[in-house]
Order: structure tokens, then sequence, then C-alpha cells
């Protein structure tokens, strides 16, 4: 599909599994969660690892509420501390000061399980704002994704699975510009790519409803001034709509061809 822009009217009966790597609760909803809920509605299997955050916390308990919006399943939570918020996984290590390659086997572990078609992680900058556990998502996701499919690696960790396409969500310079300026208005940096390094741009218009609820489900950042769901909610619908009607993805990994995404061949 390369520099395809992928119609939501696409058949349903072409889309592939589709399992999202995530750092936090809510990024799942923010950056894939139209082409989540749009799996889904097709009776896609889909499902989302979360890195940080652990059962019986609040924001578990929203992520749980999200993923129930999108239809993806239950979370699959990994259980490390959120780097500033340490009660986030009570007693477990920062993400980012876990050895990488136990947050790698915890991904193959999920990789194995779910056997996606299709992995949706973060993108090389850590996302806009260079967030260190979205960088350290990406990096181990990226890992993952090639290990689970080698017999030798991880052998504890379930059966080898390849899945067929790596796609990383990510904001264009020319799709990004109204969310920069939202986000630098909270003194937050912006990072984006060229246009030409998109691989898919998905219109989720079919499945907003469900990703702003989805959004709004993450209440506690929805109460703050900073965090994109809190932006997000105070601004227009208008706006709103906007900003999170178009998803862009960027092809990481080559492999047989799947049709990822959408209905359109890689």
């Amino acid at each position: 599909m390369e520099g395809a822009t992928v119609s939501p009217t696409s058949p349903a009966s072409f889309l592939p599994s589709l399992l999202g790597v995530f750092a936090h609760p809510d990024d799942e909803a923010l950056l894939a969660g139209g082409v989540l809920a749009q799996h889904a509605a097709a009776g896609a299997a889909t499902a989302v690892v979360t890195a940080t955050w652990a059962s019986g916390t609040h924001r578990a308990g929203e992520l749980a509420d999200a993923l129930a919006i999108l239809g993806a399943g239950t979370p699959r939570l990994l259980g490390f501390a959120d780097d500033r918020i340490p009660d986030s996984a009570p007693g477990r290590p920062r993400l980012c000061e876990v050895p990488m390659d136990d947050v790698v086997k915890g991904i193959v572990e999920h990789i194995r399980a779910v056997r996606p078609q299709v992995v949706v992680t973060h993108d090389a900058y850590g996302q806009m704002t260079g967030h260190p556990a979205h960088l350290r998502t990406h990096e181990a996701t990226v890992l993952a994704v090639h290990a689970a499919g080698l017999e030798y690696r991880y052998p504890d960790a379930g059966a080898p699975w390849r899945p067929q396409a790596l796609y990383a969500a990510t904001h264009p310079d020319s799709g990004a510009v109204v969310l920069s300026r939202r986000l630098q208005q909270v003194g937050k940096r912006t990072l984006t790519v060229p246009d030409a390094h998109i691989t898919a741009a998905v219109d989720v218009t079919p499945w907003l409803v469900q990703k702003e609820r989805a959004i709004l489900a993450h209440r506690s950042e929805v109460a703050k001034e900073r965090p994109l769901p809190g932006i997000l909610s105070r601004l227009s619908a208008a706006e709103r709509e906007s900003i999170i009607q178009t998803e862009y993805f960027t092809r990481l990994s080559a492999g047989p061809a799947v049709t990822p995404l959408s209905a359109l061949t890689v």
C-alpha cells in the first residue's frame, strides 16, 4: 500500500489479525484506536499489549474500559512501572531501567500467544514528544517481532510465530500541524516525519465515535492539563475530529505479502 490513502469502505473480509504494542494506557486509543475498532468490527482478532502500569491500578482499569469500547479484548500488561510514576507498578522496575532482553521476551510471549498477522507500535521518535518509554517500546517491539519467529529464541515463551508486517504509528509533517500547535501550547516539543515516510493513511471516520469514547475512557488523563486526552477533551468537536480522524503508519518490516490495516495490497 505504498503511499496509499486507505478507504474506510475496504472489504472487511480482507482485514488481518492485529496486535498493538504500546507504552502506556491511552496510547492504543490515541494512535490506533480507529484501526483497532475497524479490525474488530470486521471480525479480525485484535489485542493490545501495554508495557507500563500493573493490574489493579486505576489506569489499568481505564485501559480495560477503552479496549472494551474498541473491541480489542482485555489488557495484556507487561506490568513495568511508568518511569515518572513508581506507584504505577508497585515493587516493579521502571520500563526504561529494565534490561532490554526482559522487555523483548515479554512482548514475544504475547506475539506468540495472539499470533497476529500485523503488529503496530510507536515510531522511532517515540511519537511526537519523544517520550523515552515510547522509544523503548518501539525498540523492544522491533526486536520482538523478529525474535518471535525464531525457534531457539525464548523457547519457553511459546511456539514460534512470525508476524507478516510491522507498522509504526507516526505523524507526518503535513498531517500534524494542528496537533503540534496544541502540544506546543502546553510546553511539549513535537517530532514529525516527512510525508514520504507514510505507508498508510487510514481514514477512521466510521469508527470515530468509538475512538473518542476510548480516549475519554482514560479518565485520569482527561482530567489533567498536559496529557493529550485532556487536551483533546477541551477542544471543539470539529477541531478534535480533524486531529484524530486519520491514523498514519509507516511499514518497518519486509515479509510476505499481506493486507495490513486495509484491503490494499502491500
